[in-house]
């Protein structure tokens, strides 16, 4: 926790220095940040888990207390409005002593409704950061949600600081164990539901506190892209599993998938042949390069593996014209990682909000940015049999297509590998395979 602690330190310098920048802009005199609060079930007595706001635990890694506030303005040491009720229906945290609190004027509120009094007094000033409008209005911000602050928020955002790019190798660290775990059970014979309690209970998070719901598929299921059914049963065959699943790390997440044939087979093959692909792609990506032109150069090498492995018979030209390989490969190629698995900022060209639209062509791609040192992305190029994309296609498409291979391929679902990158001026680190998930 030491070295965390030392570049804790640095990290709450920039986040005090892109504060103090933006509401001097802005003119206002700074940001209240609100952690958030619980959501009530509809006709029910009971909460849904609670979020965070990500723009809280970006501050500082408390994840799981509603009802609390930060005071930031850039000059001033943060002070943290940390709510702790008295409650004997449920657990109330303690006041938090770790590498983080001295960074902090820390103020204890007991009834949630009585933060007004712990706030700023001219809070006209100031601005709301968070979900909860109807709290804003209450307390009388006038300033909620400024497009322009949250725009330079999110833009900045994806210039990791190094105790952010920390927590990712740690969250990566975490989830590949549960990979591995994962890995063993489906040859063990396990059903979709087992291997999901045994990746939980490997990286030691439970489902409301993993970064998003794992993807646990066998067979056929691996070729529906959010497939979170978890079948009880094992399935009679056993040919294919896709796991796509995270760990969490101090708000911080990583998102890894991987996919394995049970036996030898030309699914085997094409496994090898797509972490391959996977690689090649990762090599290019360096500071300058543009995020879509890596996702379109994917495409192109999807579709010299599919004449390769014999799928198409046509050119590597006419499986793009036709498109082909967008039916095949249906998503974009990744997206920012970081306090949330689909991060802000991927489409922003500036911190004024510009807007980098995705290409026409290619609509499901998550970022369109210029790469730089210091973003963090995800790298997931895939392969499935969709028979309802298959089905679109043009008579000229489906002549082009080996409808034997396909219908060999298809109880095995598809294929996705995604690694976890991060950027830096002179190199990239797939912290994802050099925390030992290689195959």
């Amino acid at each position: 926790m030491d070295q965390l602690a030392h570049l804790y330190h640095d990290h709450i310098s920039e986040l005090n220095r892109r504060v103090a920048d933006v509401c001097q802009r802005e003119n206002i005199a700074g940001l209240i940040i609100h952690s958030g609060q619980y959501h009530r079930q509809f006709l029910d007595d009971m909460d849904y888990p609670f979020k965070v706001n990500p723009h809280f635990k970006a501050w500082l890694p408390l994840l799981d207390n509603p009802n609390s506030w930060l005071v930031v303005n850039g000059q001033d040491k943060p002070t943290l409005i940390y709510y702790r009720p008295e409650d004997f229906w449920h657990k109330v945290n303690d006041v938090p002593q770790t590498f983080w609190t001295k960074h902090f004027d820390i103020k204890l509120l007991t009834k949630a409704d009585r933060v007004a009094e712990l706030l700023p007094k001219q809070i006209t000033d100031w601005a709301y950061i968070g979900e909860h409008l109807d709290v804003a209005d209450v307390l009388g911000f006038s300033s909620r949600n400024p497009d322009a602050v949250l725009n330079y928020l999110h833009y900045h955002r994806a210039d990791k600081t190094q105790y952010e790019l920390e927590c990712l190798r740690r969250a990566n660290q975490i989830a590949v164990k549960g990979h591995l775990a994962a890995k063993q059970a489906f040859y063990n014979g396990a059903s979709e539901f087992e291997i999901q309690q045994q990746y939980l209970s490997e990286i030691g998070q439970g489902e409301n506190e993993v970064p998003y719901g794992n993807i646990i598929a066998l067979n056929h299921n691996a070729a529906i892209l959010h497939y979170t059914a978890l079948e009880h049963q094992s399935p009679d065959s056993r040919y294919s599993f896709l796991i796509d699943a995270g760990a969490n790390y101090h708000g911080y997440a990583a998102d890894i998938t991987r996919t394995y044939a049970f036996g030898k087979s030309r699914f085997y093959e094409l496994i090898v042949a797509m972490d391959k692909l996977q690689l090649e792609i990762i090599d290019m990506m360096k500071p300058g390069v543009k995020y879509v032109d890596l996702h379109v150069e994917t495409h192109v090498k999807l579709a010299q593996l599919l004449n390769e492995f014999g799928i198409t018979t046509g050119s590597v030209e006419s499986a793009l014209d036709l498109g082909i390989t967008k039916a095949i490969f249906p998503h974009g190629l990744g997206h920012m990682l970081g306090l949330q698995v689909h991060d802000m900022g991927g489409f922003a060209h500036d911190e004024r909000g510009t807007h980098i639209a995705a290409p026409e062509e290619h609509p499901f791609l998550r970022c369109t940015r210029m790469l730089a040192a210091n973003q963090v992305l995800t790298i997931e190029p895939g392969l499935y049999v969709i028979d309802s994309l298959l089905n679109k296609l043009s008579d000229a498409a489906k002549a082009s297509i080996n409808w034997h291979l396909i219908d060999e391929l298809r109880p095995y679902g598809g294929i996705r590998i995604e690694d976890n990158v991060i950027v830096h001026h002179d190199r990239n680190e797939n912290m994802t395979r050099e925390q030992g998930l290689v195959d």
